[in-house]
């Protein structure tokens, strides 16, 4: 995002209203400019204070108050909005957009705005279950509004179920996607690989690598808020699943193999980054090894090749690969790109100690199946795969 985005975060009356508080520190923290509209419940919950110190703008809470400029205020603020967002959004307010009714500052601005607007509902699960709530928001969805699913637990009033406000740091996220203005992989799939594989041994052991999965992750995030339909499929690793992506887990070699072999073909854009084991032991015990001698010899035997496997067939596909290399980083590079019949190769130095395995930033730099070599300064791993996507399209 070049420009400052403004996100208008709209605050209905529910127990949830104190969450809200905490989306817009995350907002704030990203350098968003936060304008917070209340209704007049939601100021029974939380005082318009604690909004205004967080997002160091003035909360909008009475359609009817002073204004602090010379601006028709709901129009202002719609018009402002890159993204508006309800959080909590109650019965009330969900009912209230799906039926036309605009008779506060929230409700009207919703209608007068042309910018995305999210809503994340949070109410008794009997409620949010009620057929005319349920109806509500399948109409607004059909008039291109979002949602964000509420989660099931616990609820306030102490029944259990859906209704329960999702998290926050999900809503953040969301709401951040739809601020990127760049869809230019809207209508085409992409499929990344992220993350290590093992080869077992026996039960309890197996051969791995130190691969976080950050940057595969990353891809997949940047091609989803392009407007991409993103499949990742991911080794074992511990991070958060991103919303709005396919994700297939697998552990070993052969497991990625036949997952990305079965979704391969419909695909316009492939990136390989993840870190596939290339050898396994030859022989594998199904009873833990017990400990006998001084030494445990382990003959090992090359796995499959999924990169050059998918280089062989490709059709319509664009194929981007990962050389993490420690030494001779270019030519490396150069002949695996020709190798696999690849279109793109993103090669780093993993011997970096400012970019090494599990840091969230990266310096690599990328080399095009034309021969253009593109050298690329330190940056995060979103950073990178932003660069990437940018040089996919530019040459498309």
């Amino acid at each position: 995002m070049n420009k400052k985005k403004t996100v208008v975060l709209g605050v209905t009356g529910g127990i949830a209203v104190y969450k809200a508080l905490d989306v817009v520190s995350r907002l704030r923290k990203k350098n968003i400019d936060v304008n917070v509209i209340m209704t007049k419940s939601a100021c029974e919950f939380v005082k318009p204070l604690s909004f205004q110190s967080l997002s160091q703008n003035m909360v909008t809470h009475d359609m009817f108050e002073e204004p602090k400029a010379w601006e028709i205020q709901h129009i202002s603020l719609a018009k402002k909005a890159d993204v508006m967002a309800i959080v909590p959004a109650t019965a009330n307010i969900i009912g209230k957009v799906a039926n036309g009714i605009a008779d506060d500052m929230l409700s009207t601005t919703i209608m007068a705005t042309r910018a995305p607007v999210i809503f994340a509902p949070a109410m008794n699960t009997n409620m949010y279950n009620n057929p005319i709530v349920q109806e509500n928001i399948s109409k607004l969805k059909k008039f291109g509004y979002n949602f964000i699913q509420p989660e099931s637990g616990r609820l306030a009033c102490g029944d259990v179920g859906a209704g329960k406000l999702a998290n926050t740091e999900l809503i953040a996220d969301v709401i951040v996607s739809y601020l990127n203005d760049n869809k230019d992989l809207v209508e085409k799939k992409v499929l990344v690989t992220a993350g290590p594989t093992i080869a077992p041994i026996d039960p309890v052991r197996f051969i791995t690598n130190r691969s976080s999965g950050k940057m595969g992750y990353s891809i997949a995030e940047e091609a989803r808020d392009r407007g991409a339909e993103v499949t990742l499929i991911s080794g074992p690793c511990n991070l958060k699943e991103p919303f709005g992506v396919n994700v297939i887990k697998v552990n070993t070699n052969s497991e990625m193999l036949k997952a990305v072999m079965e979704n391969f073909e419909e695909q316009d854009i492939v990136v390989k980054s993840a870190a596939v084991a290339d050898y396994k032991p030859k022989n594998y015990s199904d009873k833990k090894i017990k400990k006998v001698g001084q030494e445990l010899n382990l003959e090992l035997i090359k796995d499959n090749d999924i990169l050059r496997k998918l280089g062989a067939i490709k059709t319509k596909q664009i194929l981007v690969g990962f050389a993490a290399e420690s030494n001779d980083l270019i030519n490396n590079a150069k002949e695996k790109l020709k190798k696999k019949n690849l279109d793109y190769i993103v090669a780093n130095d993993i011997m970096s100690k400012e970019t090494g395995f599990a840091s969230s930033d990266n310096k690599v730099t990328i080399l095009c199946r034309d021969g253009n070599i593109i050298p690329l300064e330190t940056m995060s791993k979103r950073q990178v795969a932003k660069q990437l996507f940018d040089l996919i399209n530019k040459k498309r």
